[in-house]
């Protein structure tokens, strides 16, 4: 079994979850991608090596889910509609999450210059799952339903609608795990 972030689904409406996830630490990477699909691609393979060895004193790192992607940069005002996930640089930010075995002072240092080790703090989410295909059409749709459910029950977004992917690239594609997320802050 793959290990995630641990989190508690607080609520259900719908389609979207919320989410309260305890504290984590993530290994990141900043890429410039045309969308967030891309980003994570490009942003998998200096992750992966860290994870592989790449690091200082070369330990391997056990592979976790979720992969996440979120455009880098200025938060989202709620007034304004969302119609596309990249920042005007194209800068995105990719993360793995690190098992929870690990601690920031146990962690092995990374060899790559452009890998940061983050302590994400307590915070929630909302959640849309999806199966299948994971394209540009169907990360908007979630993103676009999360922005809207948070705008109707009160709640502030902290950040980019963020993807995250699940399934390693070997899964047949009908039975893919996606989700969309926005962290946000409770009404």
């Amino acid at each position: 079994m793959i290990e995630t972030p641990a989190y508690l689904v607080v609520s259900t409406s719908g389609k979207v979850e919320l989410r309260a996830y305890s504290p984590y630490i993530v290994a990141e990477v900043d890429v410039q991608a045309t969308n967030l699909r891309r980003a994570a691609e490009a942003g998998f393979r200096p992750l992966a090596g860290y994870i592989f060895g790449g690091n200082v004193p070369q330990d391997k790192i056990a592979m976790t889910a979720p992969v996440t992607a979120e455009a880098k940069g200025e938060k989202i005002s709620m007034t304004a509609p969302v119609t596309s996930s990249v920042d005007a640089d194209g800068t995105y930010t990719v993360r793995f999450s690190m098992p929870a075995k690990w601690t920031m002072d146990t962690l092995p240092t990374p060899k790559n210059p452009g890998v940061r080790l983050v302590e994400v703090d307590a915070h929630h989410v909302l959640a849309i799952k999806y199966r299948g295909q994971s394209d540009a059409k169907r990360m908007a749709s979630g993103a676009e339903q999360l922005l809207r459910h948070a705008a109707e029950n009160g709640f502030s977004p902290e950040g980019e609608p963020t993807w995250a992917g699940y399934s390693a690239p070997y899964v047949p594609v009908p039975l893919r795990k996606w989700e969309m997320l926005l962290q946000v802050r409770r009404p």
